[in-house]
């Protein structure tokens, strides 16, 4: 999938994904429509289908609300790359149907506004604007049922019939 970059720096938090103010609905384009207001407030009216998040080290820290990843996929982001997640942002953000791609390498050849396509079953970023390829350690197979499946309750409903 062909998406652009959205490259912010480290220690990304939960409050600044989704805000505290906004929870007070689950409603998909409402969550959407203030996905990091308070970092980038152009974000939510820009983000389209397909872009990618890149970030630097601990994406996702603070508090555990899944919010903070369902408003990313409710954008559409298709994967968050960073050096490195909080550990359950990163579990919330698969539970959600987001690829999370650990990879410095990446973070490093990736620029906001760059063009891109992610091959996550591969592991590789074609970044177009630049031409070059970046590979990163494919997801495990269960992540990628997840993943493809739309989400963890998806996958549940399908495994379960």
């Amino acid at each position: 999938m062909k998406g652009k970059v959205w490259k912010y720096g480290k220690d990304v938090n939960t409050d600044v994904i989704l805000p505290g103010r906004y929870l007070d609905s689950y409603e998909p384009d409402y969550l959407a429509s203030h996905a990091m207001e308070d970092l980038d407030s152009s974000f939510s009216k820009e983000v389209r289908p397909g872009d990618i998040v890149v970030a630097e080290t601990n994406f996702g820290c603070g508090s555990s609300r899944e919010q903070a990843a369902s408003c990313l996929r409710y954008c559409g982001v298709q994967a968050v790359v960073a050096k490195s997640f909080a550990r359950l942002f990163y579990r919330n953000a698969i539970n959600q149907g987001i690829a999370v791609i650990e990879c410095p390498e990446c973070v490093a050849a990736l620029n906001k506004g760059d063009e891109v396509e992610v091959d996550i079953p591969s592991g590789t970023i074609n970044n177009i604007t630049t031409g070059q390829t970046i590979r990163f350690k494919a997801l495990p197979p269960f992540v990628m049922e997840i993943i493809d499946s739309g989400g963890l309750v998806e996958h549940l409903k399908k495994k379960l019939g």
